[in-house]
């Protein structure tokens, strides 16, 4: 067990002398590793004397070790044999590596060639994709161009030949159109703009739309032209009826090149808005003419037709000449107007006068004044309305038309649209037509209405022609021009409050109010004016039966109207001028009394108030029936007056005794006022005197009173009662100043009612 100890603690080949302590084989100091140390602790533990004798264990390690070495020579000298055989083994491994390493030189040469192949292989496939990927692109791109920007010969053939007058003609132009559009407006690819060959399709695309936007512009302005014509030959067909044209036969023809309309707005605007100008040329020369003509044919219809009227309505007149009628109509009445000059203003004679002044212009045959006044204001309403009626569709189609055929609604996309063209065609295009395009884009609704304006120019200058000849006629017409119109009016801006329809009857509106407007404050200078006859009665007033007239009149135009704001406004400044004017007149008055004046004419407006109902003036009915009774009363008190004169002095005195401080049963005893002198005054006022001074009186009313109002039963019933109120006052004098005296009126309450009845009856 000691020599397997010395075996791994010294190993073979080492000099024994290092264990033995040489420290010249050193270099430097090894420290022992945990394995060492526990190895010389067993060998330690099996030497009693390790610790105690250092020495003689350091002996006996050396002789071990020697008798170590010695065994390891031997067995080194035992194995020399096989040390030979290894090395023969190991030479001829060593010529086995050579003939190996020969074999794997030729095998490298041979991989080297291959590689070289494989190289160029690989080199050349990459060159093959390379050029297969170019390809593939050179098509995409080709084909891209062939695709994008071929347009088919059937297209081209369209553009230069197509037919645009035909349905089909139509279809095949648009659609070539389109598909040219679609070939200039294609986004090319970086590069492209450089080819020669796109450079030249480009330039190919840019005559046949400049050819194409030739010939349709051309063609357009040619159908403008001849829809002027046929339209002015079916003109004296439409002079006679109070209608308009048709237009829309043209607008449905047109509408087939509203497509065609829009490729020319977006590829060359300056041709389209030649074509719009020339449209509104066109166009309003051709309104111009229906409309004065239609404007006429109402004219005439209002102020009554002659047989020299009707065979002027029936031809087609010339621009010049519809000019001078209008001047001719307007300026002097004419020999249309007959006498309804003397109708400018509210006549302030008698009702009666002022439709026989209206029954002049018409030739109504046995019709009455009130009869014939109405059937011409119905006319009048009903041709205003018609007129109104035709102008409304006719404006509106035409609007819709201009938006659908201009295509208005797309205008703001217009800009960018011409901008992306010219990029595409590689700047190849003449940008003069941008030159043409408005800075300021204008909204659909502003560039509509700018047309409009410009079409129908005339609408509203003949509106007003025909308003100021309406308001010629009868002042009156005011109120019915000023309920249509509002109503129409109305109407449009519920539509469309910026329309060219609701702008222009606004326009005419504010005309009309203004005539309303002149038309009572006419009647209220009228009222201001008016003159009294001094050597006959004053009765209703002229302005006060107006009006009733006007009042009645209004009620039945404005009924549910949207304006009745303004009625009433006029209202309370007419009311307020006659309840002034009818106290002016009455003051005035020499022949009549002023309370019969008052009385006769507030009774009359509390009457027409009460019978009219109308809301806003319920505070001056009020008043009307106040003034009225208090007028009654007076005249009744200022007529009667004393009837029993003396008795009534008598009495006077009676009451001034009393109020001096005399008792009433004392009266009796004063001389002047005894019963004897009472009795004296009874006696002159025997029934026959009573009943012939009430005839008197009864002739005296009758004679300050009209019959128109009919107030004479009236004002008679209140002089009776007046009369009966005096006549129990003496009664109750008598009883409480002369009791038991016995003496009574010579008449009785009951003689007086039949003294009335009586007198009343007989006239």
């Amino acid at each position: 067990e000691l020599p397997k100890v010395a075996e791994e603690s010294v190993p073979s080949g080492e000099n024994p002398s290092v264990a033995g302590g040489d420290e010249e084989a050193v270099d430097e100091y090894q420290e022992l590793n945990a394995r060492e140390e526990q190895d010389i602790e067993i060998m330690m533990e099996g030497c009693e004397y390790a610790i105690s004798n250092a020495e003689a264990f350091a002996e006996k390690l050396s002789r071990e070790l020697q008798v170590l070495d010695g065994a390891n020579i031997q067995s080194i000298m035992a194995s020399e044999k096989q040390v030979n055989i290894l090395m023969t083994l190991l030479d001829e491994a060593l010529k086995e590596v050579d003939q190996i390493e020969l074999k794997l030189s030729s095998y490298e040469e041979m991989l080297q060639s291959v590689k070289e192949q494989m190289d160029q292989i690989s080199e050349s496939n990459h060159l093959i994709h390379l050029s297969n990927t170019n390809n593939v692109k050179l098509l995409s791109e080709i084909e891209f161009l062939v695709n994008h920007m071929d347009l088919a010969k059937g297209h081209i053939k369209a553009l230069q030949e197509g037919d645009l007058a035909s349905s089909r003609g139509i279809e095949a132009c648009t659609n070539a159109a389109d598909a040219l559009l679609q070939c200039m407006n294609v986004a090319l690819r970086p590069g492209h703009d450089m080819l020669y060959a796109v450079k030249q399709q480009q330039q190919r695309f840019s005559d046949l739309r400049e050819q194409f936007a030739r010939r349709l512009a051309s063609h357009l302005n040619n159908v403008f032209v001849q829809q002027g014509h046929d339209q002015s030959s079916t003109l004296a067909q439409h002079s006679i009826e109070l209608t308009l044209p048709n237009h829309h036969p043209f607008h449905r023809d047109l509408l087939r090149y509203a497509k065609l309309m829009e490729w020319l707005k977006s590829t060359d605007y300056g041709k389209y808005e030649g074509l719009t100008k020339n449209y509104m040329d066109y166009l309003s020369r051709l309104y111009e003419r229906e409309i004065k003509d239609f404007f006429e044919v109402a004219k005439i219809k209002m102020t009554g037709t002659t047989k020299e009227g009707k065979k002027f309505a029936t031809l087609p007149r010339k621009e010049s000449a519809v000019k001078q009628e209008t001047e001719s109509l307007h300026g002097s009445s004419g020999k249309l107007t007959g006498s309804t000059s003397s109708l400018n203003k509210l006549s302030v004679q008698s009702s009666g006068n002022r439709r026989s002044q209206s029954s002049s212009l018409l030739d109504m045959g046995n019709m009455s004044a009130s009869d014939l006044d109405v059937a011409d204001r119905t006319k009048f309403d009903k041709i205003f309305e018609q007129v109104l009626s035709e102008l409304e569709p006719l404006c509106l189609a035409e609007q819709d038309f201009i938006s659908k055929f201009f295509k208005l609604q797309q205008h703001q996309s217009m800009g960018t649209t011409m901008n992306e063209a010219e990029e595409m065609d590689g700047g190849i295009l003449s940008r003069s037509h941008n030159s043409s395009v408005p800075q300021a884009i204008l909204s659909e609704k502003d560039m509509i209405r700018q047309m409009m304006i410009k079409i129908f120019r005339c609408i509203e200058p003949e509106l007003n022609n025909l308003i100021a000849l309406g308001d010629k006629i009868d002042s009156f017409n005011s109120l019915y021009m000023l309920v249509k119109m509002s109503h129409h009016v109305w109407t449009a801006q519920n539509v469309d409050p910026a329309s060219f329809l609701s702008t222009t009857l606004g326009n005419v509106l504010v005309t009309v109010k203004r005539n309303f407007d002149k038309c009572i404050s006419n009647q209220i200078k009228q009222m201001e004016e008016v003159k009294i006859s001094k050597k006959s009665k004053v009765g209703i007033l002229t302005f006060v039966a107006e009006f009733e007239e006007f009042a009645a009149l209004a009620e039945s135009i404005f009924k549910n109207a949207e304006r009745r704001g303004d009625l009433d406004k006029a209202y309370i400044k007419l009311i307020r001028s006659v309840f002034i004017n009818v106290e002016k007149v009455a003051n005035e008055s020499q022949k009549t009394p002023r309370d019969v004046v008052m009385m006769e004419n507030f009774h009359h407006i509390f009457a027409t108030l009460s019978r009219l109902k109308i809301s806003c003036l319920e505070a001056e009915k009020k008043e009307a029936k106040q003034k009225y009774t208090d007028h009654l009363q007076s005249y009744v008190i200022y007529s009667l007056g004393q009837p029993l004169e003396k008795l009534n002095h008598f009495f006077e005195g009676v009451e001034a005794r009393v109020a001096q401080g005399i008792r009433e049963e004392e009266v009796s005893y004063q001389l002047a006022f005894n019963k004897q002198e009472l009795r004296k005054v009874i006696k002159e006022y025997p029934g026959k005197e009573v009943k012939k001074g009430l005839d008197n009186l009864y002739k005296k009313v009758d004679k300050h009173l009209c019959e128109e109002e009919n107030l004479l039963q009236v004002v008679w019933h209140s002089m009776q009662d007046e009369f009966i109120r005096q006549y129990k006052h003496f009664e109750g004098l008598i009883a409480r100043c002369y009791p038991g005296s016995g003496v009574t009126m010579e008449f009785t309450i009951q003689d007086i009612l039949d003294y009335c009845s009586s007198i009343a009856q007989s006239h």
